[in-house]
């Protein structure tokens, strides 16, 4: 059995390194953890949130699964949300996709991969309302990418409806719910333009899926442009 040493050496390494940048910094997050934010994004071990948005340990509160689904009888999510909103006070939750994501590309496809196929119907149930959208598509590219979006949407909806966040709107609470999409070609994060916080009533979805997700991916093809011409 191989016992992963060069793992352990990599976290002496890091730690040595960090250390050596902040003679504080272990002492100061071996406190209690006082972040603004909650990021709710894919499990895909090529999105890392805190590097992503430049953030050292103990200020970005991270809950990871496939395809970024946040489902209301999802007990582990929920609890990691309510933990952040009632006990932490964040002030902000971030739901964030990816583009290219394996698992939203799994639930267009309607691949058969096993028990993961239970949790992907919730994809799958995006898929289906927005299908026209979708099947006006040319690319499976396009589709897919264009599935990341609208699920990020559709999943701030159900954070918004969630008991937690109701009850922190009714309470007073500060707190907005932001949805983000990353882009694994270039690493860059792009904002859907959907937000709902306690001072605005919230959008309706269904526009935001049409309107809002159109610009992100019209903003995504003139980069795309731009680095084409670059080439």
């Amino acid at each position: 059995m191989r016992l992963l040493h060069h793992l352990f050496e990599n976290n002496r390494a890091w730690a040595a390194e960090m250390t050596r940048q902040d003679p504080e910094f272990f002492r100061r997050t071996a406190g209690e953890q006082d972040p603004h934010y909650l990021w709710v994004g894919c499990s895909d071990s090529r999105v890392p949130a805190n590097e992503i948005v430049g953030l050292p340990p103990g200020e970005l509160l991270v809950h990871r699964n496939v395809a970024n689904v946040v489902v209301h009888t999802d007990l582990n999510c929920l609890s990691v949300i309510q933990f952040a909103v009632e006990v932490l006070h964040i002030r902000h939750l971030i739901v964030c996709g990816h583009y290219g994501c394996g698992g939203v590309r799994a639930a267009l496809r309607d691949d058969r991969l096993g028990l993961i196929d239970n949790w992907l119907r919730h994809v799958q149930d995006v898929r289906w309302k927005y299908r026209e959208q979708l099947d006006a598509l040319t690319s499976e590219r396009e589709r897919v990418d264009r599935l990341c979006e609208l699920n990020v949407i559709e999943q701030v909806a159900n954070v918004s409806q969630t008991t937690v966040v109701r009850d922190a709107w009714a309470r007073g609470q500060e707190l907005a719910v932001h949805g983000w999409i990353y882009d694994l070609r270039e690493g860059m994060l792009r904002d859907l333009d959907i937000c709902v916080s306690a001072a605005a009533e919230p959008p309706t979805f269904d526009e935001a899926a049409a309107v809002r997700a159109d610009g992100a991916r019209a903003g995504r093809r003139r980069a795309d442009m731009v680095s084409d011409r670059a080439v």
